[in-house]
């Protein structure tokens, strides 16, 4: 177990940001749903706990959960609902990689959610339709900033060519639009916040991807935030200060230094004799420090 843990961690560090957002959807999912499993297993029930993660469309119980605009997008109700999900932003996270860096990415998707969310709500409580399902109605799932990712993607290259099963080859653009269409013309049915939000985040991505041709790039600010996030969790062990002790060291090197000096005219006094006299006439002393000296 510890082992695919460990295997885990290493494939989300080494993963793409996209495949990076993947493992945090999935692993939000699973905790999540294990977490109903058992205890519907001992006849319990979390009742509206996950709520507080989910969107909610009164501006009310928003005020009470000001979080849910960023933890919703990586909330899904279904097996189904996240598999699409993860199946679009692994296709065209991909995609929007070989024209963005991997922080636009990142701050797209988050942009995408929050601004899908902000219309979510915003169409709920001016639209009459939507008001007598205002105060129970949640919103969950990344849809939105996918869909940011998709449109940044369509603007920046609409021509290329996107192979679909049955369908053949299309250019993104009109896949974009197509999925766009679709979102307006469902705008009133069941999953009405669902579209609303999804036309939230295409907008979203179409205003970064235009901002950033003309240099603006509007997902600064969240990839600020969100470094300054990551950096207090990257506990980095300090090196030990390496202490100097100015005062002895400095009486050292005296000493060896003169050691060293008075070593050295012995020698030479040692060799002058040497030459004059000869080697019999050194004392054993002087033998002796000769012969140390050649060792050296």
């Amino acid at each position: 177990m510890g082992t695919i843990i460990t295997d885990l961690k290493e494939a989300f560090r080494r993963g793409n940001i996209y495949i990076q957002l993947i493992y945090i959807n999935v692993a939000v999912f699973v905790v999540t749903t294990l977490t109903e499993v058992v205890l519907q297993l001992f006849n319990r029930s979390l009742g509206g706990v996950f709520e507080w993660l989910e969107l909610p469309a009164s501006l009310t119980q928003f005020i009470m959960q000001p979080w849910s605009l960023f933890t919703y997008m990586f909330m899904h109700a279904g097996f189904l609902h996240i598999l699409f999900n993860m199946l679009w932003l692994y296709w065209f996270g991909a995609l929007f990689l070989m024209f963005f860096s991997a922080k636009h990415l990142r701050g797209a998707y988050i942009l995408g959610g929050i601004c899908g969310g902000l219309l979510y709500m915003a169409a709920y409580n001016i639209f009459p339709y939507f008001r007598p399902m205002v105060d129970y109605s949640f919103m969950l799932g990344a849809s939105a900033s996918v869909l940011a990712i998709v449109a940044a993607t369509a603007y920046r290259e609409p021509n290329y060519p996107i192979r679909l099963f049955l369908f053949g080859t299309i250019r993104l653009k009109y896949l974009a639009l197509i999925v766009i269409g679709t979102d307006l013309l469902f705008i009133t049915s069941s999953n009405a916040g669902g579209h609303i939000a999804h036309l939230g985040g295409a907008l979203a991505g179409l205003w970064f991807a235009a901002g950033l041709s003309k240099g603006k790039d509007i997902t600064a600010w969240i990839n600020k935030i969100l470094d300054a996030i990551v950096s207090l969790f990257s506990f980095k062990p300090r090196k030990p200060k390496m202490k100097v002790h100015y005062g002895n060291s400095r009486q050292k090197d005296y000493d060896y230094n003169a050691r060293k000096k008075s070593q050295s005219e012995e020698i030479d006094r040692i060799l002058d004799k040497l030459k004059k006299s000869g080697y019999e006439s050194l004392t054993t002393e002087e033998k002796k420090s000769l012969f140390d000296a050649s060792k050296r």
